[in-house]
């Protein structure tokens, strides 16, 4: 079996639907149960990659990612390759306190840690954070406001609409992996100017309303005017987001084809 991270950069907002809901979104975006923090499940990057593969008319396309749905033969084997979910690392969070910030956290950074760590990725892996240094000064404390870190201290910052009070630390390890899962020229030296880390409690209350929501509405084509009804309400990712997808590779496996595992990759 071979291993690999593969890294997803927004360029554009990115609506993965998770159907119609009950809220007052219509359209919400996929979300994992545990935490509610956005991301996209294995099967739609999957059948992605599997799109992407076929339109640059790759061969063995059949073999990595398996039969296709309507072929009958459907069970004779398995895809080669093991897609996990796209897993959310950097949100962009619009500040008032100036240009837009990657908010991530330290669950974020661990669970990255540990992905790494578990695909064999040791320049990754050696990404290290203290999040004891989250713990609010008794300055903050006093004036009721949460603790974020960034790599200048600021006295005041805020997050939409939530005023943090941000404390200097040692990035540097979080930004060279993080770095690592973007081709952007340049993403390096903007994260040390971008970069927030905040505690868990107050990114998963980021990751589910700082999340854009847009309204959208269909027209009539001979009056112009909007169609009853015709009025709902999408949730997208938005541009900059950063996530990161676990691959697992196998030899084919299908009888007598001779397709390795680095191959697939």
């Amino acid at each position: 079996m071979k291993t690999a991270m593969l890294g997803l950069h927004a360029e554009t907002s990115i609506h993965a639907g998770a159907g119609a809901a009950l809220d007052v979104v219509d359209l919400p975006i996929q979300r994992e149960a545990p935490t509610g923090w956005p991301c996209v499940f294995g099967s739609a990057i999957k059948g992605a990659l599997r799109a992407c593969a076929a339109a640059r008319g790759a061969g063995n396309v059949e073999l990595v990612f398996g039969p296709k749905q309507e072929n009958a033969e459907t069970s004779e084997f398995a895809g080669a390759l093991l897609v996990g979910d796209a897993r959310l690392v950097l949100l962009p969070v619009r500040s008032l306190s100036g240009h837009f910030k990657w908010v991530t956290c330290p669950a974020a950074l661990e669970r990255l840690k540990r992905d790494a760590e578990r695909l064999g990725l040791v320049e990754l892996a050696k990404l290290t954070f203290d999040k004891s240094v989250l713990e609010p000064s008794a300055e903050a404390e006093a004036n009721a406001q949460p603790v974020a870190l960034a790599v200048t201290a600021q006295e005041s910052l805020f997050l939409e609409e939530y005023c943090f009070t941000v404390q200097a630390s040692d990035l540097s390890s979080v930004i060279a992996a993080l770095a690592q899962l973007s081709g952007t020229t340049g993403f390096e030296t903007a994260l040390e100017k971008q970069l927030v880390v905040v505690d868990d409690d107050d990114f998963a209350f980021l990751a589910r309303h700082a999340t854009p929501v847009t309204p959208h509405v269909a027209l009539d084509s001979n009056t112009k005017t909007t169609i009853g009804g015709a009025l709902w309400y999408e949730e997208t990712l938005p541009p900059e987001t950063l996530l990161y997808v676990c691959l697992a590779a196998h030899d084919a496996r299908k009888d007598q084809a001779r397709f390795e595992a680095k191959d697939v990759l």
